[in-house]
């Protein structure tokens, strides 16, 4: 009888003691940093990004919805392998739809609410000689946004300088002009301005035919050069209203 009950003391006491150590166990790991990690870790759900790039197409990537606004910058300008970052920003509009730039250094999601979040890829400071600039990559994008400055009526031009500025465009697009490639209406679907005109496309064509042997890239620096010269070149407008309450356009 001794035996037994020591027999059966034996095997409560295993019992007890597999029991302490599986419950030792559970309690380890509720409490350990690994597990409180687990259960609240893992990305944020990436948040889609619509950028309307300057030549009008628009590019559309995935992103942490924590990620700052210069991380989605880079993104964008290694896609477009642009070096010379500086001159571009990202521009976004409000929930009055007022135009603002991406701050670089804020996440996102502080400055935009609703997804998509919707972009536009712009030059922000035009530089006041484009031959310094290095890239032609970065020549061609200013191109790009000094060709929508004049299509929005933001960049005033003479008929003179529209018609000179569209043949540098039409060279850097079409190449050297050939009569039995273009025709007669090559540029009836070509926007180089507001308001064009077939007196205007007649004009372009003419100058069109004296930059035969230019490559793209000199197109590009002459329509630039002459770009320059514009008064409102380079000059950021805004939305205002003057001191009795009248719509104004506030320049920098």
């Amino acid at each position: 009888m001794a035996e037994e009950k020591g027999d059966a003391e034996d095997q409560k006491s295993t019992a007890d003691d597999k029991k302490n150590a599986h419950e030792t166990e559970t309690n380890s790991s509720q409490s350990s940093p690994r597990g409180r990690r687990s259960s609240v870790s893992g990305k944020a759900k990436p948040g889609l990004c619509r950028v309307r790039l300057l030549d009008g197409t628009d590019y559309e990537i995935e992103i942490d919805r924590r990620s700052k606004g210069g991380e989605l910058f880079d993104k964008i300008c290694e896609y477009l392998n642009i070096m010379e970052k500086d001159y571009f920003g990202l521009t976004y509009r409000d929930h009055e739809d007022a135009r603002n730039w991406i701050n670089f250094d804020k996440r996102i999601g502080k400055q935009m609410k609703n997804l998509p979040w919707v972009f536009n890829f712009e030059v922000k400071f035009y530089p006041p000689d484009p031959a310094q600039l290095q890239e032609d990559i970065t020549r061609y994008q200013l191109c790009l946004q000094i060709r929508n400055d004049i299509l929005c009526g933001k960049l005033p031009c003479s008929f003179v300088t529209l018609a000179l500025l569209g043949s540098y465009l039409v060279q850097s697009e079409l190449g050297d002009y050939d009569p039995d490639e273009h025709g007669n209406n090559y540029l009836s679907e070509f926007r180089f301005a507001p308001n064009q005109t077939p007196e205007l496309e007649e004009k372009v064509v003419e100058l069109h035919k004296q930059h035969k042997g230019q490559t793209p890239a000199e197109a590009e620096l002459h329509f630039l050069e002459n770009a320059k010269k514009l008064a409102m070149y380079g000059v950021d407008l805004h939305q205002a209203k003057d001191s009795e309450g009248i719509d104004i356009m506030l320049g920098e």
